[in-house]
């Protein structure tokens, strides 16, 4: 029989060596601190920085289909150890000569053919037949879950970014020196946390890859509040590099899947719980390695337009649930759509925003709980009818039980200045009242981002929605008042407002004016 992969998990936990029984690599180094594992990492972005791979944008793709081969490899032989060590049959994704201890790794059989070859032989390989090897292995009529996966992440990868042979050789020595072994996982993170580093470098303000990213800890916070539990259905309509899915992965299964009891658990975690969407070719692989990382061997992500409903590819979102358990997302900010998406919706606008609110709407399951990112604009603006009318909808088909205004300066990093506010709500009731929180008075900027803390005093009042200085409730009958203006304004605020006339004003001013006078004329009068 093919060897089930959940079953491996957990013969190799069992079979797992003690942090103080791992070798060293092949190389001799062993990564024991956070320090040198970082090094490590920056040292090839380093080479690729200087390889025809300036930005992150340009270098996190490249790093990111080379670092999955490498890890692919490493835990497809583990799971061969295993299955062989009770008996069953494994069936290897990649055949040789493209998996990485053919042709990456130090001393494989294939890599030392090419070395010895002519200058090009090596790029030839790559480009010319391990990559559309790969991009083809969705084609095959008996392809696995798994070998789909890897498929689409090399959708888009027509060859490497890397200038030189030399380079790209320089880069795999150095991918092939990070692996389970050489990591000390107690100790320094794990590598699916250093890879939501290299994806946050993609996600500072002038990578062009903010629109991609959510800040971790307004993720953490999110998943948090909405609780996803095992057996329950995650999804995110505009997943970007994957964030929610893949913190709720973390939320559900715990520290070291603390949190999984059965075999049965395992399985519906990693292959029937984590669905989403993305249209953008660059962005949607990178998702799938972040999720695949993470430990969801089958991510359910459509590759397409989720608004007008064009697919790129859907060859990994069969079998999906019509209507889900939990959502969670951040929709682009002041995204524009066409008829094409407009059509599809009951409220017809061009923002994007309200067009991704109608289609969570549409998506949730009765008592389904959503959390959900949205600008300002989109909760005070009542002067476009589709505005309103989507407000309205909200409000009647779901209990939005609480809003979070979070500070200006949030995404900023992430190349978004706009003021948001975090929406929480549960589909099948409708909202009686509104319980707000604000955090909007905190300073955030570059030397100072926002951190998980902050929402310490929001979690101690969340259970009894309890008013303090900072919280506080609005009935439905206000807010239809003010024509579903949802913005959050907190009445505890004390009033700052300058209460002096214009008369009183010009002469503060008329003074200051004479004092600084003055202060010239003692100025010239000193010795030159």
């Amino acid at each position: 029989m093919i060897y089930n992969y959940a079953l491996g998990l957990i013969i190799g936990r069992i079979f797992e060596m003690p942090p103080f029984l791992k070798t060293k690599g092949e190389n001799g180094k062993c990564h024991v601190t956070q320090q040198s594992l970082n090094g490590a990492v920056k040292s090839i972005c380093d080479i690729m920085r200087r390889s025809n791979c300036a930005g992150a944008l340009q270098y996190v793709p490249e790093l990111t289909w080379i670092l999955f081969l490498r890890i692919l490899d490493e835990r497809e032989t583990r799971e061969a150890e295993n299955a062989e060590a009770v008996g069953a049959d494994f069936m290897p994704s990649l055949k040789a000569p493209y998996r990485w201890q053919d042709w990456a790794a130090p001393g494989g059989i294939k890599r030392r053919k090419l070395q010895d070859g002519t200058l090009g032989d090596f790029f030839s390989f790559v480009n010319g037949e391990l990559l559309p090897y790969l991009r083809a292995l969705k084609n095959k009529s008996s392809a696995e879950p798994r070998q789909k996966v890897i498929s689409e992440m090399f959708s888009g990868v027509e060859r490497t970014r890397v200038d030189t042979e030399k380079n790209f050789l320089d880069i795999l020595d150095k991918v092939h020196e990070i692996s389970a072994e050489t990591v000390e996982q107690t100790h320094i993170f794990t590598l699916s946390q250093i890879y939501e580093g290299l994806l946050l470098k993609m996600g500072e303000k002038g990578n062009d890859g903010g629109q991609f990213f959510t800040p971790r800890e307004i993720i953490r916070a999110m998943v948090r509040v909405i609780n996803p539990k095992i057996g329950e259905s995650v999804y995110d309509p505009g997943c970007g590099t994957g964030g929610f899915l893949a913190q709720a992965f973390e939320h559900m299964a715990g520290a070291d899947n603390a949190k999984i009891k059965t075999p049965e658990q395992l399985e519906t975690i990693k292959r029937r719980t984590f669905y989403g969407r993305e249209k953008d070719n660059t962005i949607y692989p990178i998702a799938l390695a972040n999720l695949v990382l993470h430990g969801i061997d089958e991510p359910h992500i459509w590759h397409g337009n989720t608004l007008t409903g064009a697919e790129t590819y859907g060859g990994l979102f069969t079998d999906t649930p019509a209507l889900y358990d939990v959502l969670l997302m951040n929709p682009p900010f002041g995204g524009k759509e066409g008829k094409e998406a407009q059509t599809r919706f009951a409220y017809k606008t061009g923002s994007t925003q309200v067009l991704f609110l109608q289609h969570v709407l549409n998506s949730l399951k009765s008592d389904g709980r959503c959390g959900i990112v949205l600008d300002e604009g989109l909760l005070f603006r009542n002067n476009e009818t589709a505005f309103v009318q989507t407000k309205r909808k909200l409000l009647d088909e779901c209990d939005l039980w609480c809003i979070v205004s979070l500070p200006g300066g949030v995404f900023t990093s992430a190349g978004a200045g706009v003021k948001t506010n975090l929406l929480f709500f549960t589909k099948g009731q409708p909202t009686e009242k509104i319980w707000y929180y604000d955090l909007s008075d905190i300073k955030v900027g570059k030397k100072k981002p926002f951190m998980l803390d902050k929402f310490e005093e929001f979690f101690k009042l969340l259970p009894k929605r309890a008013d303090s200085d900072h919280s506080w409730t609005v009935t439905r009958k206000e807010i239809e008042a003010k024509n579903f203006d949802l913005k959050a304004v907190n009445p505890n605020t004390k009033n700052t407002e300058d209460t002096r006339t214009p008369e009183q004003l010009l002469e503060v001013i008329e003074t200051k004016a004479k004092e600084a006078a003055e202060a010239f004329k003692e100025l010239r009068r000193l010795p030159k």
